[in-house]
């Protein structure tokens, strides 16, 4: 019975649940670089060259291996736009008696999945996504009767799953949340740890120059590609991250520094979302460094929360929620993000080193995207559907799966506190105390109102006003709504004006104008 086996450019890994049980003499692996996939959206161009190259790498480890690989390039003359369009002309070739697949990330392209026994006639076996810990049927099981869906249960469910830092059925250290440790501002050290850089090889050049080429028009510089592209280079990142960053991960997690472009961040999201890097295993090795006495606590616990708690909480609210998802707007948002969100053309000190940095290489922590771009996003009132948009264009690491729920959800209250229990908005202060950005800038992170005044400002205030109805009941604002009450009405028409004639020289095309 011979079996065609597509792989999906996120399915980069060699333990994939279409490959259990696949006998290579009677299996052909199909792996197809399609136009609908690069162009749904206007993808990071240092985003396209990373997926194909890591795509045509791991398609020559196949090889090497002893599969026999199908793979349809780009620029192929007779390729078809679509993974439904390749899968017919593979039929054609191959004449195989059914298909096995791994689950689609994403639910347009579940959908193809879907349609193939039908369109085909062949038996088409879905396999469920074997990386992560919670199946759908676990998240929906977790989920169901719950009030609320809140993250940190659901996290300590998959501590207890995993049997990560845990003491029996206890947390080690007595908590299962370190992150109050977690917020300490970086300075500048002449030994903060640098990841490795990768120069491409002739495969990743060849891509680079399609790229060039055919994306012309998408954002992002294409200069200076150093991503790993195969398991072997993001293995020796993970190595580095764990022998110089982690132990500082933790306290440093939240900091942000002018022209620092990583600080103590692992960079390995790119290689665990598109398949080249095992997450529980990664998870298992920040463990071992704890239990070694090598990296603290907070450092380890708040690695292992961002993939078993965050990554795995935002997949199953992805796939729970369904693709009306996208549509949610709870706050009825509806301004268009301005246009230097793709250059970082601002006058706005942290907003251009954000957006720079993004647009140079397709990455900013999870700070400078929830605090920096999607703090401004929301306070602006820009419409979250294009925000989220924004953000699965611009980033490596961007799925939509796992993009979605963290853009809509938790940084854009679109879907009401369904992610997040309250919106994630501050003035310049929390900027200034995270960062360094403030001093760099051309506004007064300490003014509210006037020419100089930070922008932050009176947009925060602004927007609990303008919000007050949707929110004023939400326990975790209660603060800051006593304390706009306080205010007197002309301070707080002031601030209101302010803010109004920023929005209003945003709305013009300019930066601020007041």
């Amino acid at each position: 019975m011979k079996t065609l086996i597509p792989i999906l450019g996120d399915q980069l890994s060699p333990d994939l649940s279409a490959l259990a049980g696949a006998d290579p003499a009677d299996s052909v692996l199909l792996m197809m670089e399609v136009a609908d996939e690069t162009g749904y959206v206007r993808h990071h161009r240092k985003k396209i060259v990373y997926i194909l190259s890591a795509m045509r790498h791991h398609a020559a480890a196949l090889t090497a291996a002893g599969w026999t690989v199908d793979y349809v390039r780009l620029d192929d003359p007779d390729a078809a736009d679509s993974f439904t369009g390749e899968i017919a002309r593979a039929i054609a070739r191959h004449a195989p008696d059914r298909i096995v697949v791994t689950e689609a990330g994403e639910w347009r392209v579940a959908a193809m999945l879907d349609s193939w026994e039908t369109l085909f006639g062949l038996p088409v076996d879905i396999r469920a996504d074997t990386r992560f810990v919670a199946s759908h049927a676990d998240f929906a099981d977790w989920a169901r009767d719950r009030a609320s869906l809140t993250m940190e249960y659901f996290y300590r469910l998959m501590r207890r799953r995993t049997d990560l830092l845990m003491e029996g059925d206890k947390p080690i250290g007595g908590r299962w949340n370190f992150d109050k440790e977690n917020r300490k501002p970086a300075a500048r050290d002449l030994l903060m740890p640098r990841p490795h850089i990768f120069p491409p090889d002739a495969i990743t050049q060849a891509v680079i120059d399609l790229v060039e080429a055919r994306f012309a028009d998408h954002p992002g510089s294409l200069d200076g590609f150093d991503y790993a592209v195969t398991a072997e280079d993001a293995e020796r990142q993970a190595a580095a991250f764990f022998a110089h960053a982690l132990p500082h991960f933790g306290d440093y997690e939240d900091a942000m520094l002018t022209g620092e472009r990583f600080l103590w961040h692992s960079i390995l999201s790119p290689y665990i979302n598109s398949g080249l890097l095992d997450p529980l295993d990664l998870c298992r090795r920040a463990e071992a460094e704890y239990r070694a006495g090598r990296a603290p606590l907070n450092s380890v616990e708040g690695y292992i929360r961002q993939i078993i708690g965050w990554r795995e909480f935002m997949r199953g609210i992805y796939w729970r929620e369904g693709p009306d998802y996208v549509d949610r707007n709870f706050l009825d948002h509806h301004r268009p993000l301005p246009g230097w969100y793709w250059t970082g053309d601002t006058d706005m000190h942290c907003l251009a080193e954000a957006i720079g940095q993004t647009m140079e290489t397709a990455h900013a922590h999870h700070i400078q995207r929830l605090m920096v771009t999607g703090n401004f996003a929301l306070l602006i009132g820009a419409n979250p559907a294009a925000v989220h948009r924004w953000y699965l264009e611009v980033y490596v690491d961007a799925y939509e799966w796992v993009e979605l729920p963290n853009t809509l959800g938790m940084s854009q209250f679109g879907d009401g506190g369904l992610v997040g229990s309250k919106p994630y908005i501050s003035s310049g202060a929390y900027i200034d105390r995270m960062s360094d950005y403030c001093r760099h800038c051309r506004y007064d992170v300490k003014q509210r109102i006037g020419p100089d005044a930070c922008p932050f400002n009176a947009l925060y205030w602004d927007f609990i006003a303008r919000h007050e109805d949707r929110l004023a009941d939400n326990h975790r604002m209660a603060m800051p709504y006593r304390t706009w009450a306080k205010q007197s009405p002309e301070a707080q028409a002031a601030t209101r004006a302010q803010a109004a004639a920023f929005l209003d020289s945003l709305d013009a095309g300019g930066d601020a104008g007041y």
